[in-house]
């Protein structure tokens, strides 16, 4: 399975060089940075090689967070890499943090047999995603043999031969330890800015040591763009993809737009999760009147034929104008069947414009035309 995973990537790779030559694109191997404001432009160096530019795009991205006085030295205190290349499943595996990246790499790992245990600090499950999706999950997660503990605090983390030792506070206050054979730490993400030569040439950076952009991904520097996990918003990787067309497009005089109340999100977890616009919880502290609908893939013929009928399709639209407001769905492909959503949320449709497209038979996405029938208590197969 790594053998193939490794296959993937390098095809991956491969692609992105073929795509530089194919469009004429010059490609340094090396670490980049700054060197110098100058003639109007900026010395740049990648390695050993010095590169003048006018117009410059950051894309550094970022780093797995480290615990505090607990470095990833990849053999037992895993970060995302590290998680991905653990040679043989390991019989206890100890998840610190429940979120996005951390859920992911405890449902591969219990998949593959590993005894899962997750410390979560926050005193709720998946706090960004909508409530009713996140208490889906946790039921799902729970029955598959995840062990997600919330509202720990963790303590002292001990590597050694036989392993990694984590003495925590439980919710209730009670000291424990976990021993497990291999730890991932998995609590956030940091911008990758470290050695990019900013000092040198006066870019602005935040408390995070993110680099400070506009609406426009402009930074304090004339000629100088930045995207992706490096600036404001969600480290999503098409995020960063979209931020860098529309940067590429206003370099090229055109007017690059990226909408970040449609960009999609997404767990690829089993069952994936996936979301685009607002939650129930946030339309409720916003004051908002909404509607709601929900199918169970349990009704839908094709999760059946598939053997996969857990989650559902949730729609969130506007009370008065019928706006589709948000979409959630938990279940078999969620990340394809989101598209839909984002689609539609684009063109400001209704929860009804679904509802009144004809969707094929059988297939997943019929449980997204009930979902939205849901929304004024229409549905056809439920």
């Amino acid at each position: 399975m790594l053998a193939r995973k490794d296959q993937v990537v390098k095809q991956n790779n491969d692609g992105i060089v073929y795509l530089f030559k194919k469009n004429k694109v010059t490609f340094f191997h090396g670490r980049g940075s700054f060197v110098a404001a100058k003639d109007g432009g900026y010395e740049l160096k990648a390695g050993e090689e010095s590169i003048a530019a006018k117009q410059v795009i950051i894309a550094t991205g970022s780093n797995a967070r480290a615990l505090p006085g607990v470095p990833f030295d990849e053999e037992n205190i895993l970060s995302n890499d590290g998680a991905l290349r653990v040679g043989a499943t390991p019989k206890k595996l100890g998840l610190i943090g429940a979120g996005v990246i951390g859920l992911e790499m405890g449902s591969v790992w219990r998949r593959l047999g590993a005894e899962v245990t997750v410390l979560e600090g926050l005193p709720a499950f998946l706090g960004a995603v909508d409530e009713s999706v996140a208490k889906e999950a946790a039921k799902i997660f729970k029955k598959q043999g995840l062990d997600i503990q919330l509202g720990v605090k963790v303590g002292e983390v001990k590597s050694g031969k036989s392993g990694v030792s984590v003495a925590y506070t439980d919710a209730k206050g009670e000291a424990k330890t976990l021993e497990v054979d291999k730890l991932i730490v998995s609590i956030g993400r940091v911008p990758n800015t470290i050695g990019l030569g900013a000092d040198a040439v006066g870019l602005k950076l935040d408390e995070r040591g993110a680099i400070v952009v506009d609406d426009d991904c402009k930074t304090s520097l004339p000629g100088v763009w930045a995207i992706g996990d490096v600036v404001r918003g969600p480290m999503l990787a098409h995020k960063a993809e979209e931020e860098g067309v529309a940067v590429a497009e206003r370099i090229a005089g055109q007017h690059g737009h990226v909408n970040f109340n449609t960009i999609p999100w997404v767990i690829y977890t089993s069952p994936e999760i996936a979301w685009v616009g607002k939650t129930e919880q946030q339309l409720k502290a916003e004051g908002v009147a909404y509607k709601a609908g929900q199918f169970p893939f349990l009704a839908n013929g094709r999760a059946r034929a598939l053997g996969d009928t857990t989650g559902f399709v949730k729609f969130l639209a506007d009370a008065k104008t019928d706006e589709i407001l948000g979409v959630h769905i938990i279940g078999p492909f969620a990340s394809e069947l989101i598209s839909e959503a984002v689609v539609a949320m684009e063109f400001k449709a209704s929860a009804e414009d679904i509802a009144r497209i004809c969707h094929a038979h059988p297939s997943l996405s019929e449980a997204t035309k009930e979902a939205a029938l849901a929304v004024d208590k229409r549905t056809l197969n439920f």
